[in-house]
């Protein structure tokens, strides 16, 4: 936020099963446009930052090794997981049905969020189309709809604009090896942590492997 304003609600996105290696820098991209605090990697750390057109060195990345130890980590900052994916019970984003912070896990392009990513989201959205010549969005368009949405919802301020273009921010100091999310000693700590817990409250296997994982290794940064 500008002028040293502090933002009342945050917003993540979770990547985790996304086919297309490009749509990760792109998603950055998006992201920093829309105000998300954080991208959370599930599964690999290093990622394609191609298309992000700089936008990496401005937005803060997180790694877990398990769909189980992310959720863990957003409850702990009282965050709701929302899946896009039209089901059953899904909303139209458009109707704006946030309640709080909120992090975004997004489908992967061909086949939707898995039965494991569903399980760990609150609720649904979905994107309303109005024309009939494609049955879904790339998963790019569709982060940026949805945080565009969620910003709007929270009143996160607008950025300056010069012209015809927003003003970017001075770039931060490094927070990573280029392309490649690092753990910090406190981050491991954390993620120990978060391990013991889901081992005492059952939640998934605590062994941190999710049935979704390797499918993330085999396909998410395939050339």
């Amino acid at each position: 936020m500008e002028n040293g304003e502090e933002k009342k609600y945050e917003s993540y996105v979770v990547v985790h099963n996304i086919a297309k290696r490009h749509n990760v820098g792109t998603l950055a991209r998006s992201a920093t446009a829309f105000g998300v605090s954080e991208m959370i990697l599930v599964g690999r750390r290093d990622f394609n930052a191609f298309g992000s057109h700089g936008s990496t060195s401005h937005l803060s990345f997180r790694h877990f090794h398990s769909l189980s130890l992310a959720r863990s980590f957003l409850k702990e900052r009282d965050c709701d997981i929302c899946g896009v994916e039209i089901t059953d019970n899904a909303v139209a984003v458009n109707e704006h049905p946030f309640r709080k912070s909120t992090a975004f896990l997004l489908g992967n392009e061909g086949t939707g969020l898995s039965a494991k990513e569903c399980e760990i989201c609150d609720f649904f959205v979905y994107i309303p189309q109005f024309g009939g010549g494609t049955a879904s969005l790339n998963v790019t368009v569709a982060a940026s709809i949805i945080l565009h949405h969620f910003g709007v919802w929270a009143g996160f301020s607008e950025r300056t604009r010069e012209g015809n273009k927003f003003l970017v921010a001075e770039k931060p100091v490094n927070q990573m090896r280029r392309n490649y999310c690092t753990e910090t000693a406190a981050s491991v700590i954390e993620e120990r942590k978060l391990k013991r817990e889901n081992a005492s409250n059952g939640f998934f296997d605590e062994s941190g492997k999710d049935e979704a994982a390797p499918n993330l290794l085999n396909t998410l940064f395939d050339s």
